[in-house]
């Protein structure tokens, strides 16, 4: 009788193959890794074979999540603990980045020292971010709403952050909150951001890597050779800008190495660990989630973070305060 194919490996051979499957969600965001990571063959030459997904924001990307298509994410955090708290069993198990959020007005608008301040100019106006339930929208709706303006600022949310721009150009909102390389886009048209980033939300996690539990149960050495790569690139983006810059250009072909250099400027802060600032600052994002519905219970650290693949591969402290 003909043995089925599956078994003409040796079983063991044949479980680590499949073991070495990834099926990873990523954003149109440049400064993540995972635009160092595609199509450089760093994977391939850890065995890993991973099939990447391309995601228009984070809410699309946990109803991914949802229907069991994926095992990794490049997200912010607050999409990620709407889906925990909707029973979805996956945990942030590394950073990425912090304070990638900015909020950009036209060159009429003057830059402050306080989000009330800043905000205080678009009294009757418009603001553009994206997705509702995206870390842009919800650190903006929670400034307005901690400055008293609620009722004095318009949102519009895009599905795709790439639209927002037009829509400033356009006319249609008066300014923006969204990522470094809306802010690049937005400067060479004569916008500018209004807040300092370390005032908008402080250590604020831009985005992290989401993993599925099962991948973290049953896979931890896939898991951490992964970290290794994505922690190798973190180091890329902050000590060698440059060759980041280049390589990304190779992979997005409609950006040139001088745009993503910029972008990778003005906001350096790249690392892959977790530390107590960037748990913090992502914690702190549960009553605003609360008080906006997302939520019907708070979390807890534990069932948000999973930190110790990310101690085994980034030992020490950590360095997105280094430039």
């Amino acid at each position: 009788m003909q043995r089925h194919h599956l078994f003409n490996k040796p079983l063991a051979e044949y479980l680590t193959s499949m073991a070495r499957e990834l099926s990873i969600g990523y954003l149109s965001t440049l400064y993540h890794t995972s635009n160092i990571l595609r199509g450089s063959g760093q994977l391939e030459e850890m065995s890993i074979n991973a099939s990447w997904k391309l995601f228009p924001n984070g809410p699309a990307m946990m109803e991914a999540f949802e229907q069991g298509q994926l095992d990794l994410g490049y997200i912010g955090l607050p999409p990620a603990m709407i889906g925990i708290a909707r029973g979805l069993e996956i945990r942030c198990v590394a950073g990425g980045h912090v304070e990638g959020t900015m909020l950009i007005g036209s060159q009429s608008f003057q830059v402050k020292e306080t989000a009330s301040d800043a905000l205080a100019q678009f009294k009757g106006k418009t603001i553009g971010t994206p997705r509702r339930g995206s870390i842009h929208d919800v650190i903006l709706r929670k400034l307005i709403n901690d400055s008293g303006l609620s009722n004095s600022i318009k949102i519009k949310n895009f599905d795709w952050a790439d639209f927002i721009l037009d829509a400033m150009m356009d006319g249609e909102v008066e300014g923006a909150c969204g990522t470094p390389p809306l802010a690049v886009l937005a400067a060479r048209q004569g916008a500018k951001i209004i807040l300092p980033l370390e005032k908008t939300w402080p250590f604020n996690p831009s985005y992290g890597i989401i993993a599925t539990q099962r991948l973290i149960q049953e896979s931890p050495s896939l898991l951490e050779d992964f970290l290794r790569l994505h922690e190798d690139a973190c180091n890329l983006l902050r000590e060698h800008p440059q060759k980041a810059a280049r390589r990304v250009a190779s992979v997005i072909k409609i950006i040139d190495e001088d745009f993503a250099r910029e972008v990778f400027r003005i906001s350096p802060k790249y690392c892959a660990s977790l530390p107590d600032e960037y748990i913090d600052s992502a914690l702190a994002f549960l009553p605003a989630l609360r008080e906006m519905g997302y939520l019907a219970r708070d979390l807890t650290k534990e069932e948000v973070f999973y930190t110790r693949a990310i101690e085994k591969v980034h030992k020490g402290k950590h360095h997105y305060g280094a430039q």
